[in-house]
């Protein structure tokens, strides 16, 4: 929906609740494009930490904690430019953007180990697709959305496409399931046909500096802190007043909890906007140590997912948040994050894989019975990380499912357990066992109920537009709300809501960036295509 009734930059307050990427981008699109004050800009967070998914936390006595890492590429139109406002910490005269790129051309992903099996390497340079498997892609992309309704992957392809090399890369590269919306998965087939020929390899795949939270998070804050925007934590909306008529829709009061739990109100005058992070993948998390397991924790724990909840029941238009939330079972896993007082585990990875850390991606256990893998960052990949320190990162797709070595689910096992699992595969058990036993590897399990709810099969409507039709000053944000043709579980469908809301209310003289289109691009399909028939 696009308005000319565009609000006064200097006269409107805007709440933003919650502070992941796609509020932190908004409140920059606020300050630069719509010329409001940053001192008229509420950031209201429900925890006392900010960045929402994008996180990082953790010292090297404790353990390192991130739940995720999320991949970057070079099409990212929409991350790219917010970040370019964005000075580095480090060197204030480059922006996150420019920091990034140089990064990344120094240190290049092209895996060597992406797949392995009975603890050696295997070969990926074939697809494995069938004829009819190829057949069933290529329709796939030409399929239109609307056709596919609430239909999943699994209903779509052959039993023998998920044997597939191709299936095993891009399940775990991108985190699908077998029973996960087969409408997101053709977004992604023709978001991302360009990297067909080099999936195999996880080419084209750029990473920060750091963990997101110290190369993205950080520096955002700092500039919208020195910019005058509040930040207010521990402070959760819990419902939204709204006066709705044939036509029209209006925020009028939000309703909030402070840190003492004392409820209070913010009434929304004529010039106001509210931005409404709806839903959220890390809602619940529980965290593990060395000697206990993560929980598994439900939406009654969810500040995110009760609001939206909420706000549903107001007006079809604002979505349906019971296909995102209602079914743990399909949507939870595991990561784990692992920090190394001991090269042994480093040296190894780097020998056996012939990657330097940085440089090869995730590397999948694909006869673990939890779908294993791991990944070695460039180090340091903390901040505050000292030189002899190293972490690494990793996850399980296969949570309920038990291990070939611990004869436990993975949802049930703590830090050691965890690592056991992994050495065993990997056939390094009996090398490990010094750095064990000195007490020198901490292994931080996170239970994440919700992680893979964004690719629950889903119907049109079942997200509400980022501009719901006839609201006159709210719009919802973040991987539940709707952006026509781009990728849910990427920074850049958050960053591209930002865009879409601010300019609509505000007169910027910006239209929102493109969705990039690679699959009209006739080299690309020809590689795609050659790719699909090694």
């Amino acid at each position: 929906m696009k308005t000319d009734n565009f609000k006064d930059p200097q006269t409107s307050h805007i709440y933003l609740v919650g502070s992941g990427i796609a509020s932190l981008s908004s409140a920059v699109y606020l300050i630069k494009d719509a010329k409001v004050p940053g001192k008229n800009i509420y950031i209201l967070e429900q925890s006392g930490v900010l960045g929402g998914s994008l996180d990082g936390s953790g010292d090297p006595d404790k353990g390192y904690i991130i739940r995720g890492g999320r991949m970057h590429e070079a099409h990212f139109e929409c991350y790219w430019d917010v970040l370019s406002n964005i000075p580095s910490l480090e060197d204030p005269n480059i922006s996150v953007t420019k920091e990034t790129k140089a990064l990344n051309k120094k240190v290049i992903s092209k895996s060597k180990a992406r797949l392995l099996k009975n603890g050696e390497i295997m070969d990926v340079s074939s697809y494995g697709l069938s004829k009819k498997n190829k057949a069933d892609l290529l329709l796939l992309m030409t399929t239109p959305e609307k056709v596919l309704g609430h239909t999943r992957i699994e209903d779509w392809f052959s039993h023998d496409f998920f044997a597939s090399n191709f299936w095993l890369m891009w399940s775990t590269t991108f985190a699908f399931q077998k029973w996960s919306s087969l409408v997101e998965m053709r977004r992604y087939c023709n978001r991302f046909i360009h990297l067909f020929p080099v999936l195999n390899k996880l080419g084209g795949i750029l990473r920060t500096k750091y963990n997101q939270y110290d190369s993205v998070v950080r520096p955002m804050v700092k500039w919208l802190t020195d910019e005058g925007v509040h930040f207010n934590l521990h402070t959760q909306v819990v419902d939204i007043d709204f006066d709705i008529s044939a036509d029209i829709k209006t925020a009028t009061v939000l309703h909030y909890k402070n840190a003492h739990n004392i409820e209070n109100e913010i009434i929304l005058n004529a010039n106001d906007c509210v931005f409404i992070t709806n839903g959220s993948i890390t809602e619940s998390t529980d965290i593990g140590t060395m000697t206990t397991a993560p929980q598994l924790k439900d939406k009654e724990s969810s500040g995110a997912w009760s609001l939206w909840e909420k706000i549903a029941k107001k007006d079809p238009d604002f979505g349906n948040p019971d296909v995102f939330c209602d079914n743990l079972d399909l949507q939870k896993w595991m990561s784990f994050t692992v920090t190394l007082k001991d090269p042994t585990f480093f040296d190894h990875m780097i020998n056996f894989t012939g990657n330097a850390p940085g440089t090869g991606g995730l590397v999948t256990i694909t006869d673990s019975n939890w779908m294993m893998s791991v990944v070695l960052a460039l180090q340091p990949h903390f901040a505050n990380q000292p030189k002899d320190v190293q972490v690494f990162w990793g996850y399980g797709l296969f949570p309920d499912r038990i291990g070939n070595f611990t004869k436990k689910k993975m949802s049930d096992c703590n830090g050691e357990d965890i690592l056991h699992e992994l050495f065993y595969h990997l056939k390094i058990t009996d090398k490990m066992q010094h750095a064990l036993k000195a007490h020198k590897i901490i292994c931080r399990p996170v239970m994440m109920p919700f992680i893979d709810s964004l690719f629950m099969p889903r119907k049109s409507g079942d997200r509400p537009d980022v501009i719901p039709k006839g609201s006159t000053n709210f719009a919802f944000l973040g991987q539940f709300a709707e952006t026509p043709r781009d990728c849910v579980f990427t920074v850049e469908y958050s960053v591209r809501c930002a865009q879409m809301a601010v300019f609509t209310f505000f007169e910027t003289g910006r239209k929102v960036l493109p969705v990039y289109s690679s699959k009209y691009n006739p080299r690309v399909l020809y590689k795609a295509m050659k790719a699909m028939n090694r």
